[in-house]
């Protein structure tokens, strides 16, 4: 049976009926895999690989701050995202206090944007400061035989709606019998004012880990492509990629993320945390030093774009195991 990836499809127009489904009628080329349409609140799209659930994409609808991606899986169809606060599950139940419902699967965000907080955004918080990252349109969904897109606009406005700047992404995900790949291509582009992003250590291609996948009080063990190790040792350091993986039930997984070599700031720095958070963060620099003579923040011109590229990676076994930097290798080569 071939790799095949299988996309939930919305109009452009985006025309949500109330509960609507869509059957694909299997045919030689494909899995017979049901695709389904998630409208209302919140709005969402599932990839599905091979007859298996990848994840949905959160686009908009209650809750939606921030589009997301929820929960990722490895090809066994293990989850290695926290579920919580979107769904609630028994390994998490003993949480007493579950910390950052902002932290939710897989996002693009920032802390400090014109003054204003793209990453603590909560619709529950009571900041008066928080942006939040609203849908403008979609571009196209497609899905093939070994690959799939999921092409967006969104826009980054204050509460009251003023406009900051245009995301465009375009995210792509590759079918694989051992691997689940996503390449993200994101492009900001300035409205009417320049728009800075502050240096701020909350930033900015995030993933919350699993809780049993947590270095503190999990499996969980981070590395990069330096061999630096752990938190207290690869924490505000730039590197080419980073790796977070444990074990769940016996089963060795990880998640990778690889930042491009065109990308600004490369090798980026990452703010990896023993509790669960892994995010490349372009944008700090006195952040992740202590020194307040340097600055990381970015400036966009009215009009002007800023291009951010990243592979995402979950696999079986740890960062050796998968050949991480190989694929790293790969990727840099434009593979």
């Amino acid at each position: 049976m071939s790799n095949r990836i299988l996309f939930l499809f919305a109009a452009a127009a985006l025309v949500w009926p109330a509960a609507a489904q869509v059957k694909a009628d299997p045919g030689p080329e494909t899995t017979g895999v049901e695709m389904k349409i998630h409208p209302g609140d919140p709005t969402t799209i599932d990839v599905i690989i091979d007859g298996q659930l990848f994840t949905a994409f959160f686009v908009s609808g209650l809750g939606v701050t921030k589009p997301f991606l929820h929960p990722l899986r490895a090809p066994s169809g293990t989850y290695v995202t926290r579920m919580w606060p979107m769904k609630e599950v028994e390994e998490e139940a003993a949480i007493a206090k579950p910390d950052h419902p902002h932290q939710r699967g897989l996002w693009f965000a920032h802390e400090k944007v014109n003054g204003l907080d793209f990453w603590n955004n909560e619709a529950t918080y009571t900041t008066p400061n928080r942006g939040k990252i609203v849908l403008a349109k979609l571009d196209g969904v497609s899905g093939g035989k070994d690959r799939g897109v999921i092409a967006a606009t969104f826009d980054w406005t204050d509460l009251a709606g003023h406009k900051l700047l245009t995301e465009s992404r375009r995210m792509t995900f590759y079918a694989d019998p051992k691997l689940r790949v996503i390449d993200f291509d994101i492009t900001l582009t300035a409205a009417a004012d320049a728009v800075t992003f502050g240096d701020a250590k909350d930033g900015a291609f995030g993933v919350r880990m699993r809780p049993v996948l947590q270095e503190t009080g999990g499996t969980g063990h981070i590395t990069n492509a330096d061999g630096l190790a752990g938190e207290r040792q690869l924490w505000g350091k730039p590197s080419n990629w980073c790796d977070y993986s444990g074990t769940v039930n016996g089963e060795k997984v990880g998640i990778a993320i690889l930042d491009h070599p065109d990308n600004p700031r490369h090798p980026v720095r990452w703010h990896a945390r023993g509790y669960g958070l892994f995010a490349a963060n372009p944008f700090a620099l006195a952040a992740f030093t202590g020194d307040k003579t340097k600055d990381g923040s970015l400036t966009i011109a009215p009009g002007q774009s800023v291009r951010f590229r990243y592979r995402v990676i979950i696999h079986e076994g740890d960062a050796n195991d998968a050949a991480i930097a190989t694929q790293w290798a790969k990727y840099s080569a434009g593979k």
